[in-house]
């Protein structure tokens, strides 16, 4: 699969790393003796891993390798082969784990990101001026990062509404904020980013004004529906949020009579094309 992951691409430049997307858990999956054989100069990446694993497992009873999925990759000869596959965060403690010249420069890397991190606790600003910079890099202005900015504080308001009115879990939240999408837009989270071509980027930095303007709406509203209300339980705010969603869709349904055009855009700001689409069930299909 060719793809532009930016944190494992750049990491091993340009090395081939074979990789599996989950539209699901929207999650990369990377081969792990592909990893390995970029790391290290062993002539068996799997034997490497195997002796590996077992160092792992034994002494220093890591859960890395079981966290590893067992996938199908294609081979050197064309064939679809199963092959530990681990997500992104595993493939960053498996660096951290494998004792070879070659990956004490990418042990500095993370080494550096722990430190930088540590640093933004006592100094938050750096963490929104690192924001800024990034966007800056990407090739937006800075009116839209101001108001991406603002548009960050705001979700917290609302998150803070739901907190209120008893909404704790992580999938809790995630519903939540379908129902707003699904009510003006049609389409949940994930299935307006695969309609965008998107995987992991954000969905809010790649859409167009209107998409941010109907999104800011329909979420404004869900929150001083529920500060009036006072829903409770994710029963009674999902409905909140259907209705907030749904004053969205009365604006989006006026633009679209008045412009004449669709308020949904396929457009993004990606300089790149993910070109192989394969489902992650194929790649799980019996030899």
């Amino acid at each position: 699969m060719k793809n532009k992951i930016e944190t494992i691409s750049n990491l091993f430049e340009g090395k081939e790393i074979r990789s599996i997307w989950d539209s699901e858990k929207e999650e990369y999956y990377f081969s792990v003796v592909d990893v390995i054989s970029a790391l290290t100069d062993s002539k068996d990446a799997s034997d490497y891993w195997t002796t590996l694993k077992r160092r792992l497992i034994n002494d220093e009873g890591s859960e890395l390798p079981t966290n590893c999925r067992s996938l199908k990759f294609r081979a050197k000869d064309g064939k679809m082969r199963n092959t530990d596959a681990l997500d992104t965060k595993g493939i960053l403690r498996l660096i951290e784990s494998v004792p070879s010249p070659k990956a004490e420069p990418f042990k500095v890397w993370l080494a550096n990101l722990g430190s930088e991190r540590v640093d933004e606790v006592f100094n938050p600003e750096i963490a929104v001026n690192r924001a800024v910079e990034y966007y800056r890099k990407k090739g937006y202005n800075d009116d839209w990062i101001k108001a991406r900015l603002t548009g960050i504080v705001d979700r917290f308001k609302l998150t803070d509404i739901w907190k209120e009115g008893g909404i704790t879990k992580p999938l809790e939240f995630a519903l939540l904020t379908n129902e707003i999408y699904k009510s003006w837009s049609g389409m949940k989270a994930s299935e307006y980013k695969e309609f965008k071509g998107l995987r992991k980027e954000s969905l809010r930095d790649n859409m167009t004004d209107i998409e941010i303007a109907l999104t800011n709406i329909g979420e404004i509203a869900t929150r001083d529906i529920a500060k009036e209300e006072h829903p409770n339980g994710l029963k009674e705010n999902l409905n909140v949020a259907k209705r907030g969603g749904g004053v969205a869709k009365g604006a989006k349904d006026l633009y679209e009579k008045e412009t004449k055009k669709s308020a949904l855009s396929q457009s993004n700001n990606l300089n790149y094309k993910y070109i192989d689409e394969k489902l992650i069930e194929d790649a799980k299909e019996k030899v």
